[in-house]
């Protein structure tokens, strides 16, 4: 920072452009347009987190204000991600006083339209659930090959355009479509109304018979046994970006135990145990940690579904130190700025939207709560290929036309997009940065 500071103070005698304006109150602060202005702002942000880690007030507010100079919701990708990470920040020490916390939340409520509008316009404009969505659907086709009834158990249903899709393709099947009833847990009825009015409506007219089951609850609060599974069904479950919710845990509970089973694998008796397994000790210890994740896991595995397809982050924001997470959280939503700034087909507006509305809003979980609160536990691909192997599941692995549709359809977008295979499962990239995995399993 004193290097900085010293650069900025030195730019005093140089070009305009170096400073963020005539009259400036910070003249030591360099242009955010600047290259050396953005690093200088990551560098503020960076010790921004450091001072809210240290519950600093004094410190916090004058680097919220030296940023907030600098950043805009409307400006360069930096800009914009800086403003909801000092939002983030100051809504995180603003839970130090619950009285000014709900009196500044008290009257946020967006409206179930507006989610699932902005839903829709990420799902338009960014490749990434359409990817999922397709290999999913492939996923599905081949697994359920033969089957005359058919269950799905889509843990969020969102976008109905991925089980139109399907019904169509069963519609094509050698041996004709099979029974079809798909499950949707959602917390809105109104979005589980409007997907059950449209799917019929086109299995209707594909003469498919089809049942579609609302049932109304957060996967938090899902009751396994309210899903209907019944003998004979060809079950197969999906969640896009929710398994993670399942991880919420309180930190300071798991922090005793890490440290009570580290003097347990210390002792002599566990040496080889140790040689053949520390790698995997803190991953163990993060499912054996996290109640929810490893009861719903266990009460799916009862049931034996045929296929399990889940798309998730290709992240970890679920460390347990605050610098960790914004660091790591800073670099995966610069580059889902990135993606959106570069899609020409939306409107200002609507990057507006999605930005503040979704990325803002889960920058926001991600820095400003803990315990059961923090919802967006984002980890990375090798956490949940353990994870699942411990729970009894195998990888499926995707399909070579699976592969191929999915090529096709990234580089509609852009040359930028790509994806690999690893470990049977596959990563989408946005330039060399990954951001979504998908994997299928099913029970051993």
């Amino acid at each position: 920072m004193a290097r900085a500071k010293q650069e900025g103070r030195s730019s005093l005698t140089s070009s305009h452009e170096s400073s963020p304006g005539l009259g400036s109150p910070y003249p030591w602060l360099r242009s955010p347009q600047s290259e050396e202005g953005g690093l200088q702002l990551i560098e503020l942000l960076g010790e921004c987190a450091s001072h809210v880690t240290a519950r600093c007030l004094h410190s916090v507010n004058t680097r919220l204000e030296h940023i907030s100079y600098l950043a805009s919701p409307k400006g360069t990708a930096i800009q914009r991600i800086a403003s909801y990470f000092i939002e983030a920040f100051a809504d995180r020490m603003l839970k130090g006083f619950t009285g000014l916390h709900k009196a500044l939340n008290s009257t946020k409520i967006s409206s179930v339209s507006e989610e699932i509008l902005v839903q829709k316009l990420f799902y338009e404009h960014c490749p990434f659930l359409k990817f999922a969505y397709l290999i999913t659907n492939q996923a599905i086709m081949e697994a359920m090959e033969g089957e005359k009834v058919v269950h799905i158990i889509d843990l969020y249903p969102v976008e109905p355009e991925q089980w139109i899709r399907l019904l169509q393709a069963l519609s094509a099947r050698q041996e004709g479509a099979p029974h079809l009833k798909i499950t949707g847990i959602h917390e809105q009825n109104e979005v589980l109304v409007k997907m059950d009015f449209q799917l019929k409506e086109v299995a209707d007219r594909l003469r498919i018979p089809f049942q579609f089951n609302p049932i109304v609850s957060t996967l938090e609060n899902l009751d396994i046994e309210s899903l209907g599974i019944k003998t004979g069904e060809a079950l197969a479950v999906i969640s896009v970006l929710q398994l993670h919710s399942l991880l919420a845990i309180d930190e300071e509970v798991v922090r005793r135990n890490q440290q009570s089973l580290q003097q347990f694998l210390e002792t002599d008796l566990n040496h080889l145990y140790i040689a053949s397994a520390s790698s995997s000790t803190s991953s163990e210890l993060s499912l054996s940690a996290s109640p929810k994740m490893e009861s719903f896991l266990s009460s799916l595995r009862r049931f034996s579904p045929k296929l399990m397809v889940i798309t998730e982050q290709e992240a970890n924001h679920n460390g347990f130190t605050l610098i960790e997470r914004v660091h790591n959280a800073m670099k995966f939503y610069a580059a889902l700025f990135d993606c959106l700034d570069s899609t020409k087909s939306i409107a200002p507006i609507e990057q507006q939207k999605v930005e503040k509305m979704l990325f803002g809003e889960e920058i926001k979980n991600i820095v400003a709560c803990d315990g059961a609160e923090r919802k967006e536990r984002h980890e990375k691909l090798e956490k949940w290929i353990l994870w699942l192997e411990l729970a009894g599941f195998s990888r499926v692995p995707f399909s070579y036309n699976g592969r191929v549709d999915a090529s096709t359809m990234l580089q509609y977008y852009s040359d930028a997009y790509s994806f690999t295979e690893k470990n049977g499962c596959l990563v989408i990239y946005w330039h060399e940065i990954p951001l979504f995995s998908v994997s299928a399993w099913s029970f051993r």
